[in-house]
């Protein structure tokens, strides 16, 4: 017998984000990366510097205490492993790689290996999903990885073999753990505040050993660091992630792929309205070629571009 969450999963395997009245869906799950984007300007303004394994660690664990607190749901059976493998993949691997690749590398080139997402998952759905891979998606999905490169790389860009490595890893982790997502659905008896609560609290306390092992002592948090973490946690936490989970299990996987461009586009256009940053042509071009990248992503595949 099929669940409804594997129903979901097969009706969403195909067709685009906007095709069937997804548009109002698509926006909703659109909302997670455009207020992930806020993070850089959060975390650079606001938040203490040197602990960012113990920022990662407060954004996903209390967000999903709170909400297994508020659901009364834990997993059942086969779940408890693959709640834990999701939450590793999608926050607790994720972040320590996001944060590598953050302090070796210029912000541009590390926003840009994480635009690889939409690039690596079209491979992993045709491994995982056998879904067909197609010429349209890829070259979006270049596209947009082109676009994002365009708007934050700027001419003195280091890079760092390290850096690199740690950028593509937690890229391919959250590829992998977007895809498997689709693949497993979601258990009929966990809603997506439940879904998302599993994750984060996995997520979370896979971070715990790693934050005592490497930061030791959190810092010290005055008013302007708590109201920073509290937005990471509780906005950029908890409700993005019930969004963005309920947008994959719902939607297209490549269309929700697509979406995490967004992200630095947003970080982006923070850096130009609040640290006074500049755009030029190359920028704007940038921008254009990455938007373009997300709205065709978002559109049906071409019947000939197998």
């Amino acid at each position: 017998m099929t669940s409804p969450a594997a129903q979901t999963v097969a009706g969403g395997a195909s067709g685009s984000g906007l095709r069937g009245g997804n548009l109002p869906r698509t926006l909703l799950t659109a909302s997670a990366p455009v207020v992930w984007g806020t993070t850089y300007v959060v975390t650079t303004e606001l938040l203490p510097p040197g602990h960012p394994l113990f920022a990662g660690m407060l954004r996903a664990l209390p967000a999903g205490l709170i909400a297994l607190a508020f659901t009364r749901t834990l997993p059942r059976g086969s779940w408890w492993g693959k709640a834990a493998v999701l939450g590793v993949l999608n926050i607790g691997l994720f972040f320590p790689m996001l944060f590598v690749a953050a302090e070796r590398l210029p912000g541009g080139v590390a926003a840009t290996l994480a635009a690889a997402q939409p690039l690596v998952i079209a491979l992993l759905a045709v491994l995982i999903l056998r879904q067909g891979l197609t010429v349209w998606r890829l070259a979006w999905g270049l596209a947009g990885m082109a676009g994002v490169g365009l708007v934050v790389i700027g001419p003195a860009a280091g890079f760092d073999v390290v850096g690199l490595v740690a950028g593509l890893a937690g890229a391919a982790s959250m590829a992998l753990g977007v895809t498997l997502t689709k693949r497993w659905g979601r258990p009929a008896e966990a809603g997506p505040t439940t879904f998302a609560a599993w994750q984060l609290t996995a997520g979370g306390l896979f971070l715990v050993p790693l934050t005592v092992l490497f930061e030791g002592a959190p810092p010290a948090i005055d008013l302007p660091a708590a109201a920073g973490y509290l937005w990471l946690g509780l906005v950029g936490g908890l409700i993005t992630f019930v969004l963005w989970f309920r947008g994959i299990t719902a939607l297209p996987v490549t269309s929700v792929a697509v979406l995490v461009l967004l992200s630095p586009l947003v970080a982006a256009a923070l850096g130009a309205i609040v640290l006074g940053q500049t755009f030029g042509p190359v920028q704007l071009a940038g921008f254009a070629l990455a938007l373009a990248a997300i709205v065709a992503g978002q559109l049906p595949t071409p019947s000939r571009s197998h």
